[in-house]
């Protein structure tokens, strides 16, 4: 992260989703390089303390909230208390979300639900929530975390229908908030990461003999599979004043998985 000092957001708010862990802390510690003050909103409750240390060992302000992404309550709940404390949100970065995988003609309803409550309506309900927020303060930059899978299939083995439609909406829910949005000063993008090592993925790309990982990594023209530290520019980036001109844009960062 030794390029971020060239971004300044001192005294900008950002509130992250599912900060706690992964993408999500990557890109709290790298706005937190920058300036920013961190408000992490997330349920991994046991992962708050070591992701505010890691944060305020920056030398960077962090709040951490339990925060349900998919209840409408919980979110109206945390975007108000953030505003009661610093006053304004300047970044929103909508990074939590699930994935269940199951082949279609198995998958439970609420399976179903479950995805897209928390991928599809939290993005919504963080943005509208936080977007009222911005809109009362004169403008502020959302980045949305969707997925290379929001663009293409994944190929078989993977079943999972409901993770990829879920994040597609998250892309045109980006393209139509960023067009309602964009006289009145916010701008909306989003980040499309390929296959990446979190802990969530770990475990498997681990076992290099599993069918799926052979396809994520043999289909990558670059020959690997991302860090989370690779998305952290692209989120710098988007929030900043370089990218004054840009909104509705939805930038694949899968070492070219998508342009095959």
């Amino acid at each position: 992260m030794t390029d971020t000092i060239k971004f300044d957001f001192s005294n900008k708010v950002v509130l992250i989703t599912g900060a706690e862990r992964g993408i999500g802390l990557e890109i709290a510690k790298g706005f937190a390089q920058c300036g920013a003050d961190i408000v992490i909103a997330g349920i991994g409750e046991g992962e708050f303390e070591n992701a505010e240390s890691a944060i305020t060992a920056i030398g960077a302000a962090c709040t951490c909230l339990k925060t349900d992404v998919s209840n409408e309550a919980s979110v109206k709940k945390t975007v108000a208390a953030v505003k009661e404390k610093y006053g304004r949100i300047d970044i929103l970065v909508n990074n939590a979300g699930i994935n269940i995988s199951a082949p279609a003609e198995q998958m439970p309803l609420d399976t179903w639900k479950r995805v897209m409550d928390v991928n599809l309506t939290g993005t919504f309900l963080m943005c509208r929530e936080v977007g009222a927020v911005m809109l009362g303060q004169g403008g502020g930059s959302i980045v949305n975390i969707a997925s290379m899978s929001g663009l293409i299939v994944n190929p078989l083995p993977q079943t999972q229908c409901a993770y990829n439609s879920s994040k597609a909406g998250v892309i045109m829910l980006t393209k139509c908030l960023a067009n309602e949005w964009a006289e009145r000063g916010i701008r909306v993008n989003a980040i499309a990461p390929g296959f990446t090592r979190t802990p969530l993925t770990a475990k498997r790309l681990d076992t290099p003999d599993d069918p799926s990982v052979k396809k994520w990594i043999g289909g990558t023209p670059m020959g690997r599979v991302a860090v989370p530290q690779e998305m952290v520019g692209l989120a710098l980036y988007y929030a900043s004043g370089l990218s004054s001109f840009t909104t509705g844009t939805c930038i694949p960062v899968d070492g070219g998985y998508t342009c095959l």
